[in-house]
């Protein structure tokens, strides 16, 4: 099973280099992430590439909080974004429609 750190270090950066849905984002999201595999992510869609870097941003538009064991289950599609926000799961402060959007890059 994959952690979170594996997942934003390695898995995540590989599936966004070339992929031209992510262009139209234009927007800067941030991840925190508790528990024993967590940290802070700022993956950035402003820029033209290196999209995921460690640690936090002032620019966020959006910033999600959720446990490292849900956010791998959602990212391997065995926790569906919308329900894991419904059973609080996922929290998420600023702009609600980015949130939606993240089922372009996740899962």
């Amino acid at each position: 099973m994959a952690t979170a750190q594996e997942i934003f270090s390695e898995t995540l950066p590989n599936k966004l280099e070339g992929n031209e849905k992510i262009q139209s984002i234009n927007s800067v999201y941030q991840f925190n992430i508790t528990g024993d595999d967590g940290g802070s992510w700022t993956v950035d869609f402003t820029k033209d590439g290196d999209y995921v870097s460690e640690g936090e941003s002032d620019d966020a538009d959006v910033t999600i909080e959720m446990k490292d064991s849900d956010f791998v289950d959602m990212w391997e599609g065995k926790l569906p974004g919308p329900q894991a926000f419904m059973m609080g799961k996922i929290k998420i402060q600023g702009d609600m429609g980015l949130a939606m959007k993240l089922q372009t890059f996740m899962g």
